[in-house]
């Protein structure tokens, strides 16, 4: 039987911010920035949960699978928001990392009423995306009981999918529906109830930590470089020869030759000076090295 909502942890009220209506925006701005000092530290306490989990992902992902993400209002949209920025930076297939969030599009900008209780819904959304055993789904709800979502575990759970959960309440009901449920107790907020704050800001840095350290371990970046971003506006040009130069010490002039010649694909244009090749046997290189410059740049050495 699922747990009163008053009594969750992310429901209760904190004295300490009773007489937030009467502060002034310096004493407000103090205790938000004070409440979310300890949001990190309880991402660390949850690592004994979410290590395992996102190598367990990052298996999927080396093995051809994909990410899904299940979530409604605030959650849903850090969901849609992790999703989106994975294929510009990581040159992802769009496809790799997908958001699914209660209400469908018309839910990003505005609220659905309503759609977050929809249990069958949930679990169709995930029928409907073709969810395989290769893949993975991760359920986010700061609650850790929000009908959609979990409706939606139970169908990827059926369909053998590797099932991952995210929440901010300690034993969630969403937990016992997954093979990884991740609990970061933030606790009460500064406005009761209100989970995009505490809980929004763990959210959206368990979500980075693991796309991040997913693609990683896919071989996207060289050092700490984005070596496979996409090339696709005047910052990012810059941005991209930049990384050229540091990585190999050559001109701008001869980093922007060879980004052109290159298409515009970073980790080529690297192989192309680092080892005096051509584009054709810098890609060769690369698809050999299964697109990992460093083993691509051993090769070339």
């Amino acid at each position: 039987m699922k747990e009163p909502l008053g009594d969750l942890l992310t429901e209760q009220i904190d004295e300490r911010y009773a007489q937030v209506d009467t502060a002034s925006v310096e004493q407000l701005a103090l205790l938000m920035n004070e409440a979310d000092t300890s949001v990190p530290a309880a991402v660390r306490a949850a690592f004994p949960q979410i290590v395992p989990a996102i190598e367990a992902v990052s298996d999927r992902i080396a093995g051809g699978g994909r990410l899904f993400y299940v979530g409604a209002g605030t959650a849903g949209r850090l969901c849609v928001l992790d999703a989106a920025e994975v294929p510009p930076t990581f040159n992802a297939p769009l496809d790799l990392v997908q958001a699914i969030i209660a209400g469908g599009a018309e839910a990003v900008a505005g609220s659905v009423e309503g759609a977050e209780d929809d249990i069958e819904a949930g679990f169709a959304a995930i029928a409907e995306r073709g969810v395989t055993p290769m893949d993975a789904v991760m359920g986010v709800a700061a609650s850790g009981r929000t009908p959609y979502v979990v409706g939606a575990m139970r169908a990827a759970r059926l369909m053998g999918a590797l099932t991952v959960a995210l929440s901010c309440n300690q034993n969630a009901p969403l937990s016992s529906e997954v093979e990884f449920p991740i609990e970061v107790t933030v606790g009460p907020e500064v406005l009761a109830g209100s989970t995009r704050l505490k809980a929004g800001t763990a959210q959206k840095l368990v979500l980075n930590m693991l796309t991040t350290i997913v693609m990683v371990r896919q071989g996207k970046i060289y050092g700490n470089l984005m070596v496979d971003m996409r090339v696709t506006n005047g910052k990012l040009r810059d941005r991209a020869l930049r990384i050229i130069e540091r990585v190999t010490s050559c001109s701008r002039s001869v980093a922007e030759a060879a980004l052109d010649a290159a298409d515009l694909e970073v980790k080529t244009a690297i192989v192309i000076i680092a080892g005096s090749a051509t584009v054709e046997v810098a890609r060769r290189r690369l698809a050999a090295a299964g697109g990992r410059l460093r083993q691509a740049l051993e090769v070339s050495a």
